[in-house]
């Protein structure tokens, strides 16, 4: 709950501190530099700090892990931020800058191997540079909730080292850039919510080798304007999500800085994501490594869902909706051991639910709703815990959990008849009668009232002398 420094951070033995940490406070104004300190991890995340020095170089000479997100920071980021020695990883997230990014923090001309931008409020026209190094050191490019425009550059391919790509939430407009297949660490790509558009598609048979995407485990190409159909060439060499792996608790960590004391450890930088998963938006603080995702959603695909998904074994979330995909949904999808998440809603998917999806025994969210599929839904496992808004809007599906019966559902059967003998025919005649006289004064509504009972009891009585005149007759 600090709210200030009674002094200067001149005051402490920096020359000899290695990190300073006075995230989660209440600290405000300009961001309290120490000057004269090499090398020195600082963390002042989580604070009110309302602006940044412009000529921040001047105050630390070498600083590796520079961290200031969740803070007010205002106006543009000081491009004398490139000359802080050793810098490695700078968070400024979740702020308010305005402007441009500063090219040399994306160029690769420096040893900033993760840059995260998230969340704030550059201007209109700002655009990436398009002269990234073939030396470029990034690791983790985080641009996610920003003005970014313009199509992506494809020097952006010389970061052989990149893992974790997140675009998202932009205004970029570009085609699929399939040439970031050839990045043989990226495992996280999110390019939600932005503008890029045609078909999702690796080149012809004799370039495809060199993009194939093989460490992939989260893929978001939601909310674009990608049209036709879903190439089955994207997914057939996605090695990552084809193998269930064990360590899938252990964390995306890229590790910063190494430091000793009298504890010996290493400060390790946590990538984010932002992601729809179980239909709502969250940001993974955390990335797991077993974590595995695709989202195609909001896009304009149509024709059939490629089969070869179905061999993504890893797979824990699966989101397809509000396309225009026709077909059938592949009982191949059976074989998704892992799957958590499903959502195949708002598309014109036709035939029967396949019953192998009664074996994702992991399938927590499932949403098939606004189709054309029909037949009786498939029963056992998960799917007795779905409800209805699982599957409303198909006209043609029945049975549990909706209130539509399929044709052939057991009822409840009448006892088989007995032939009447000559003693009881008179009962039953006068029974039957009776019955079907009560059942059409009940169809008529109790509103008729009292005068209704009157008129019963007038039709039963003359309907009991007819039935004896008839049977003395007999």
């Amino acid at each position: 709950m600090l709210t200030n420094f009674e002094r200067s951070l001149s005051i402490l033995p920096l020359p000899s501190i290695e990190h300073l940490d006075l995230s989660y406070n209440m600290l405000d104004g300009p961001v309290p530099l120490p000057q004269g300190t090499d090398y020195v991890v600082l963390d002042y995340s989580n604070n009110r700090f309302s602006s940044i020095p412009p000529n921040i170089s001047s105050y630390l000479r070498s600083a590796p892990f520079l961290q200031l997100s969740r803070n007010h920071l205002i106006g543009n980021i000081p491009t004398s931020i490139c000359e802080v020695g050793d810098l490695e990883v700078l968070d400024l997230s979740y702020n308010r800058f305005t402007g441009s990014i500063p090219s040399c923090l994306i160029e690769g001309y420096n040893n900033l191997y993760a840059l995260n931008l998230r969340g704030n409020r550059l201007l209109r026209g700002t655009t990436l540079p398009n002269n990234i190094s073939r030396e470029c050191p990034l690791e983790a490019l985080i641009l996610n909730g920003n003005g970014i425009e313009g199509p992506l550059p494809k020097s952006l391919a010389n970061c052989g080292w990149l893992r974790v790509l997140d675009l998202g939430n932009n205004r970029i407009v570009d085609s699929f850039p399939f040439w970031l297949g050839n990045l043989s660490m990226l495992q996280v790509l999110i390019l939600g919510s932005n503008q890029f558009y045609g078909s999702v598609e690796l080149p012809l048979q004799g370039e495809r080798s060199d993009y194939h995407f093989p460490s992939l485990t989260i893929l978001d190409l939601s909310s674009n304007i990608f049209t036709g159909n879903l190439s089955w060439s994207l997914f057939e060499n996605l090695t990552a999500m084809m193998v269930t792996s064990s360590a899938g608790t252990e964390v995306l960590a890229l590790i910063s800085y190494e430091f000793f004391s009298d504890f010996n450890g290493a400060i390790g930088y946590l990538a984010t994501a932002s992601v729809i998963d179980k239909g709502q938006s969250i940001t993974l603080e955390k990335i797991l490594t077993g974590f595995t995702l695709i989202d195609l959603s909001n896009n304009q695909f149509h024709g059939a869902i490629p089969e070869v998904i179905g061999n993504l074994r890893s797979l824990r979330a699966l989101n397809m909706s509000h396309n225009a995909f026709t077909g059938g949904i592949p009982s191949g999808f059976g074989g998704l051991a892992q799957l958590e998440s499903f959502d195949l809603s708002s598309n014109q998917l036709s035939g029967e639910i396949p019953e192998s999806l009664t074996s994702l025994t992991f399938l927590a969210s499932l949403n098939l709703s606004y189709n054309s599929l029909v037949g009786r839904i498939p029963q056992g496992n998960q799917f007795s815990t779905f409800t209805n808004t699982s599957f409303e809007g198909n006209v043609g599906l029945c049975g549990r959990p909706l209130s539509k019966q399929c044709n052939g559902d057991s009822s409840p059967t009448s006892p088989a008849p007995v032939s009447p003998s000559s003693t009881s025919r008179h009962g039953a005649w006068k029974h039957r009668v009776a019955t079907i006289i009560l059942f059409l004064f009940v169809g008529l509504g109790f509103g008729v009232g009292f005068a209704s009972v009157i008129v019963f009891q007038v039709v039963c009585r003359a309907g009991r002398i007819w039935l004896n005149k008839l049977f003395i007759r007999r």
